[in-house]
């Protein structure tokens, strides 16, 4: 998403001060700091609002990432702890609060909340009134493609069924994701709890478009394009964005566009993990967060709109690579219940063989 691969260097001071033990001065950025933990999206906050919240509260941030909900998911189950802010989708939030695993916000403590866009919080069903998590991010993913090796193509999810670009395309790795947006291909909810339909999504991308696809990637897919490897991407434009940027001849030949078929939308919440030690701390980073000139620099930095601060817009200096009206076609992605584990088995067998 950004323009630098920033976020791991971010704790390599940490990193020696724990090697080497070595007592350091506060101004070094090593000891002595109260230390927030985050784990947030791969190239999903830059650097610099990292870097002002550092240094507004006297802390150290420490990051880590993952790339798809599954990942972060399954790792937090697997007992992984000591973070303070998780940053889930809305369908990881839903379950997370049923199984018990965030902190209660104290409203009180995050006065910024009244920045929050009505429309996002409408969308928010499972928490309106952001008990639990408050909204970070409203986008989608979409397709981009290469229109100098791809001059004639149209804008559709079915540009993925094209056996002469065969080898030249990725999909993300991301089972709500590509099963959603075969089912908005074929007229149906990305959230049908309908077997027929899911088996006929399932059908379509295993016989129309896994066969054209090098792998579903939700981690490379930008510096495969970049390389020129893949001509057509399912992704998250900021990502390709940053792995193309400074090749101007790349970018002016860089489409991307959301299907007018729809697909799977998503919210981006910042919540609070059960049993964080920085609690405190935590709330004064979402409050940061949706600070209208700190979130209109955040959405600036990766050519997002600003979707989830209503009051954001006017500080922007760029515009935005797609709108917020763009989304709108699109459809959030729920908790499915037990349905999840129809889901489970129609994706096992589109993985099968990758």
């Amino acid at each position: 998403m950004k323009k630098q691969k920033k976020i791991p260097a971010l704790g390599a001071a940490v990193i020696i001060c724990l090697i080497t033990g070595i007592a350091v001065s506060l101004t070094s950025g090593c000891a002595g700091k109260p230390k927030l933990y985050v784990y947030n999206w791969t190239y999903y906050t830059p650097p610099s609002v990292i870097e002002k919240f550092e240094a507004e509260y006297g802390v150290k941030v420490i990051y880590d990432e993952f790339a798809s909900n599954e990942e972060m998911f399954t790792k937090l189950q697997a007992g992984a702890s000591g973070y303070d802010i998780i940053f889930p989708s809305g369908d990881y939030v839903s379950i997370m609060i049923e199984l018990g695993l965030l902190e209660q916000i104290d409203k009180s403590l995050i006065p910024n909340l009244g920045n929050i866009s009505p429309e996002v919080l409408e969308k928010t069903t499972f928490d309106p009134d952001m008990n639990y998590s408050v909204p970070y991010y409203w986008g989608a993913a979409g397709i981009l493609v290469n229109t100098a090796k791809v001059p004639v193509y149209e804008k559709s999810w079915s540009i993925f069924a094209r056996t002469d670009l065969k080898g030249r395309m990725t999909m993300l790795d991301d089972m709500r994701e590509i099963l959603g947006n075969a089912l908005a291909y074929l007229g149906y909810s990305v959230n049908t709890k309908d077997p027929v339909q899911l088996a006929e999504a399932r059908d379509l991308v295993n016989n129309s478009w896994k066969p054209n696809l090098v792998k579903f990637d939700a981690e490379a897919f930008g510096k495969g394009y970049a390389q020129g490897d893949f001509w057509v991407v399912h992704g998250y434009p900021e990502v390709v964005y940053d792995e193309i940027e400074g090749d101007e001849e790349l970018r002016r030949n860089t489409v991307f566009f959301i299907p007018p078929e729809g697909g799977s939308a998503y919210i981006d919440y910042m919540c609070i993990l059960k049993g964080a030690k920085n609690i405190d701390l935590a709330h004064k980073f979402i409050d940061f967060i949706h600070r209208p000139e700190i979130y209109a620099e955040f959405a600036d930095y990766f050519d997002f709109p600003a979707s989830a601060n209503s009051k954001a817009g006017v500080h922007k200096n760029k515009p935005p690579m797609y709108t917020v009206e763009e989304i709108l076609n699109t459809e959030l992605k729920n908790d499915l219940g037990e349905e999840l584990e129809m889901y489970n088995a129609a994706w096992e067998t589109i993985k099968m063989g990758f």
